[in-house]
């Protein structure tokens, strides 16, 4: 494990993995977080990602995926697989449009483009940080909610979606984020716009990632996904559920 900094802050201070072969990155990107009482290791590629990441606690990934050898949607799929870990991914350029979208379809909980300021990288990691521990705040029984629609199941306090009480059906951050704007709203015509903020996916990702996520989301809720029923396509509006939502 490479510490790029000291952890002489307080018993138990925000710790943030930086995943980027570029020292001359690392080494300003953790003196600046340092600086702003953030513990934070360094990880040049997978197999120090890996190591680091089993040797102690993090609270967020910071993910660059141009690599060199490795690729970084990769080490974003490998994550994801075993790991609710916030990770933010940062990418080269912006024509690099395709990484973005995809890194938030595997489940990125934010991104960056460089160059980027740092001042935007410390908001953009307080922001995920705080959605996240808002997240994981014990409910209240009269939170612990179960919406019902159609033949289906969902579990919001567990997040675990089921079809007639049988086999659990996996759903992505963002096709989670998707249904319940739907659930929340149904029968009522859902702009892109309305979706892009209701999943936190940034007004200057293309909004076709939205069509991409219902999709996704077809596949797995209706019997044809190429003729859709429940998620229905409403013709220069957005999306509307058609189904109705019985939450308790």
């Amino acid at each position: 494990m490479k510490q790029c900094s000291p952890s002489d802050g307080p018993p138990h201070p925000t710790r943030v993995l930086i995943v980027d072969d570029d020292p001359s990155m690392q080494r300003m990107i953790s003196d600046y977080l340092t600086g702003n009482g953030i513990e934070v290791a360094c990880a040049g590629g997978r197999a120090e990602m890996q190591q680091t990441l089993s040797s102690g606690r993090f609270d967020l990934v910071l993910l660059d995926l141009r690599l060199g050898s490795d690729d970084g949607l990769d080490l974003l799929r490998e994550l994801r697989s075993r790991s609710d870990l916030p990770v933010i991914i940062a990418t080269g350029h912006r024509r690099d449009e395709i990484d973005r979208v995809v890194g938030l379809e595997l489940g990125a909980d934010d991104y960056l483009t460089k160059p980027y300021s740092l001042r935007e990288m410390l908001a953009r990691i307080r922001v995920v940080l705080r959605r996240v521990d808002s997240g994981s705040k014990p409910s209240s029984p009269a939170e612990r909610t179960m919406s019902y629609f159609g033949s289906w199941t969902l579990d919001r306090r567990n997040r675990r979606l089921s079809r007639d009480g049988g086999t659990l059906i996996s759903l992505t951050k963002g096709e989670y984020g998707l249904l319940i704007a739907f659930l929340d709203a149904p029968q009522r015509p859902l702009s892109r716009e309305y979706l892009l903020q209701a999943t936190r996916i940034h007004e200057d990702i293309y909004d076709r990632s939205i069509d991409v996520q219902i999709l996704r989301l077809r596949r797995k809720l209706e019997e044809d996904a190429s003729n859709p029923r429940m998620l229905v396509t409403e013709r220069g509006v957005g999306y509307v559920f058609t189904v109705p939502v019985k939450t308790v």
